[in-house]
């Protein structure tokens, strides 16, 4: 087969989910298939973090907007390759693909009721496209793939499809995750401190920031140790308008925020944290909750959404809108060194279970099956 796949923000420098979800896929596909033919879209970028091999072509597509990008350039590059299929990875897809269609739907959160205000006029830009072009892209796709069960049923109730179009593919996890990931000196550019806590911020109201800091604000009324907080992804402003806004400004002392932390650090932020914070609203999937566990270290999630499927039963899973109950999970953590080594032990076996050669699989395995249809 000629196996055309989008993946058109994995050469930017600032990645975030579904980008690495598409990057890590697509570099197992390349260990698992030495017999189809894979041509990779991409917006041309400064981090050329995929190589090609034998059968993997790199097809660099050059267009100044998303849109213009996905539903212009994208097609006009596919009629040059003639795909005996395409796989979109990122939601959307072009309206207009006479070839057989996959589309990775990761979720439909830009279909519901906002949580709160997009600070980002990308962010409100880019719900707008996606709520516009992802019904109408739906009906023509022969296949959709979703990254959960829970977000499978979501799906399929919410826009009544068909269950046998929507098909669940667990992410995968990097091996780059570990214990072993220790080293100060990466450490020490993004904060000083010997031990601290871990948070990955986001301007996105499902991150839920709010909270998190809320209840770190109580962590550290009665906490003995006081360890600082990493929030990654957020900068000074940001963070300063949003301790005016919920009088957290006393917290700010104990807080570093270096900004956006590059994927090749974030092993070693892991591995070198205390406890990683992670009380989400609502995840299709929560592959940072998976990358923590691998690095051996205590989560504190929410039993929300698809959380809970990935993080299974002995995970440290609390309402994510109570603050208190994030600061007592803290708190029980600093203070029982048997928990501690629980849940330390429970992650590194529930990461094991994970992995991207699994994710690959299954899409190869999809793959074939629309060929023969």
């Amino acid at each position: 087969m000629k196996i055309a796949i989008e993946a058109q923000r994995i050469f930017r420098k600032k990645k975030h989910g579904m980008d690495f979800v598409a990057l890590e896929t697509i570099r197992a596909l390349q260990q698992l298939d030495s017999v189809n033919e894979y041509f990779i879209l991409v917006q041309p970028g400064e981090d050329r973090c995929l190589q090609e091999t034998a059968n993997f072509h790199i097809v660099e597509v050059q267009c100044p907007t998303y849109f213009l990008w996905e539903q212009v350039a994208l097609p006009l590059s596919l009629a040059k390759i003639k795909p005996d299929l395409v796989h979109c990875t990122s939601n959307t897809a072009p309206l207009y693909c006479p070839y057989p269609l996959v589309l990775t739907l990761h979720d439909i959160i830009f279909l519901e009721k906002k949580k709160g205000n997009y600070r980002s006029l990308y962010q409100r830009l880019g719900r707008v496209y996606r709520r516009w072009v992802v019904p109408r892209v739906l009906p023509k796709c022969k296949l959709i793939i979703t990254v959960s069960d829970f977000e499978r049923a979501h799906i399929t109730r919410s826009l009544s499809l068909n269950p046998d179009s929507i098909v669940t593919v667990h992410n995968g996890l990097s091996p780059a995750f570990s214990p072993s990931k220790k080293d100060r000196a990466v450490v020490d550019r993004y904060i000083p401190a010997e031990s601290y806590l871990f948070f990955l911020g986001n301007t996105d109201p499902k991150k839920n920031t709010p909270n998190a800091l809320k209840g770190y604000g109580l962590y550290l009324k009665r906490s003995k140790r006081q360890l600082p907080l990493l929030v990654a992804d957020l900068e000074e402003p940001v963070i300063d308008a949003l301790l005016a806004r919920e009088n957290l400004q006393e917290i700010k002392p104990y807080l570093c925020y270096p900004g956006y932390i590059p994927n090749k650090d974030l092993p070693y932020i892991y591995a070198g944290s205390f406890a990683f914070l992670y009380p989400s609203l609502r995840e299709s999937f929560g592959l940072p909750l998976l990358e923590a566990m691998a690095s051996g270290v205590p989560v504190v999630s929410s039993r929300t959404s698809a959380i809970p499927e990935v993080a299974g039963e002995g995970a440290l899973l609390v309402d994510p809108t109570d603050p208190e109950a994030i600061a007592r999970q803290l708190i029980e953590l600093e203070e029982s060194a048997s928990l501690y080594e629980e849940q330390v032990q429970y992650g590194l076996h529930r990461a094991s279970l994970f992995s991207w050669k699994q994710t690959a699989a299954r899409a190869l395995e999809m793959y074939h099956q629309i060929k023969q249809v």
